[in-house]
């Protein structure tokens, strides 16, 4: 089920936005976009790209948990193979992925999908490749949903970088599964 999610530039504001991510999405908006009217976090995706709009889960206007379990999960599974090439017998990163679907469909509480996240984190400082630990801080992203802790949700987007423009596009493509217009 597709849902959708928005914020405003007071929101944005108030949550501390970059200055240079904010002011592209105002350029996108046209000037006379006023601060309260809500911007749809698809117009984010596509104005500013995986990364800002990945931010911007932290000032939405709708409760976004499940989404932000769901879209976290998903993209730290497109990039788990990088983890597993290298640490094939670290699950930590994979249960965390798994707790944060358990924890969006109600089967777990936040602080169970938090443990699996941390124990993601861990292996990420563990790991020596550049690319392993981008992939485990992107299972780490299920964190983002059990503390409102949005920012670490760009740990998610972020481990497309380590691979190819198509991990990106595999980003947006994952966004758009969850959120419509």
């Amino acid at each position: 089920m597709k849902t959708k999610l928005t914020t405003t530039l007071k929101l944005l504001r108030q949550h501390g936005a970059c200055t240079d991510g904010y002011k592209k999405l105002r350029q996108s908006l046209g000037a006379a976009w006023p601060a309260g009217k809500p911007i749809n976090l698809l117009h984010i995706l596509k104005s500013n790209g995986v990364q800002d709009m990945m931010w911007c889960l932290r000032a939405t206007e709708q409760d976004c948990l499940r989404e932000r379990y769901l879209i976290c999960a998903d993209m730290a599974e497109s990039v788990l193979h990088l983890f597993t090439a290298q640490y094939p017998a670290d699950a930590r990163p994979a249960l965390a992925i798994q707790a944060a679907r358990d924890a969006a469909a109600g089967k777990i509480k936040n602080a169970d999908a938090a443990t699996a996240a941390h124990a993601a984190a861990n292996a990420a400082n563990a790991a020596n490749a550049a690319t392993a630990a981008y992939a485990a801080n992107a299972a780490y992203a299920a964190y983002v949903a059990t503390a409102a802790d949005a920012a670490n949700a760009a740990n998610a987007a972020d481990a497309a970088y380590v691979a190819d423009a198509a991990e990106l596009k595999k980003q947006a493509t994952i966004i758009r599964k969850y959120l419509c217009e």
